[in-house]
């Protein structure tokens, strides 16, 4: 069969909430309908109005809780793009950060009143994203944030529809790939941006160029080594045999396609 590369997707809708549509335009980038969700976490309700009325200035849609466990407990009905965490203790932040991730990779950036800078490495490497000491002014809050949405690639993965092709199923809320009636793996942010990007145009030959910038943007660090070593790590996690791929194939001199061979 003569495999050529052919257009990639126009522009579609891929999602639409109360909240927002996600809209996949035809260069491969995604763009925004209303604002992204953000969810203030804090014990003080004049601490936790205060952050709410920032983030709504800076244009997100907000969600206000007193506890961590409330805002987790509802999250697959009420996912988020981004979380803020007060705290004026130190203590139980470790936990915290545990409970998040366990639930999102969303980003999460963690406010205290006083740390050290071995505090801050540590709470960065339990998976914070940013930790930012008081006092803060409104204009680096809301930059922080838009900083850190454009690092995840910009795109919230609630926003956009699992993929269920049969014996494999890519769940963007969970970041996750299933393959037959195996456990779930997870994927990291670039390993997913690429699998679903393959996925989501299945049967079309996506030429090496195009997947740099979806997986790392415009402006991004890509390269074609990059990009075999993403397949290659992909390949070790959904295909039977790595080897002998049934999912993920590769176009030599083009590109890659994501097309399921029968067994």
């Amino acid at each position: 069969m003569d495999m050529a590369a052919v257009p990639l997707l126009t522009s579609s809708i891929l999602l639409c909430s109360e909240r927002e549509s996600a809209i996949l335009c035809a260069d491969g980038r995604f763009t925004y309908r209303c604002a992204m969700q953000a969810h203030v976490i804090s014990h003080d309700p004049d601490d936790r109005d205060h952050l709410a009325y920032l983030l709504r200035r800076a244009g997100y849609t907000v969600g206000s809780h007193a506890a961590l466990e409330g805002l987790l407990s509802s999250w697959h009905e009420r996912p988020g793009d981004i979380l803020v965490l007060s705290r004026f203790e130190l203590e139980h932040l470790e936990e915290d950060i545990h409970t998040v991730r366990g639930m999102t990779e969303a980003p999460l950036i963690i406010l205290v009143d006083q740390a050290s800078d071995g505090q801050i490495s540590q709470l960065l490497e339990l998976g914070a994203d940013l930790v930012l000491p008081r006092p803060f002014g409104p204009k680096s809050l809301a930059a922080y944030t838009r900083r850190l949405l454009r690092r995840m690639g910009s795109i919230p993965a609630f926003t956009l529809p699992s993929i269920d092709l049969e014996d494999i199923r890519l769940n963007p809320s969970t970041r996750t790939v299933t393959c037959a009636q195996e456990e779930p793996i997870r994927l990291t942010q670039l390993e997913f941006r690429l699998l679903y990007t393959l996925m989501s145009n299945r049967g079309q030959v996506i030429p090496v160029e195009n997947l740099i910038e979806r997986v790392w943007g415009y402006e991004g660090t890509g390269s074609r080594e990059l990009v075999r070593g993403l397949i290659s790590r992909l390949r070790s996690k959904i295909e039977p045999d790595p080897r002998e791929p049934r999912f993920i194939h590769t176009i030599p001199g083009v590109g890659y396609i994501f097309e399921r061979n029968p067994e």
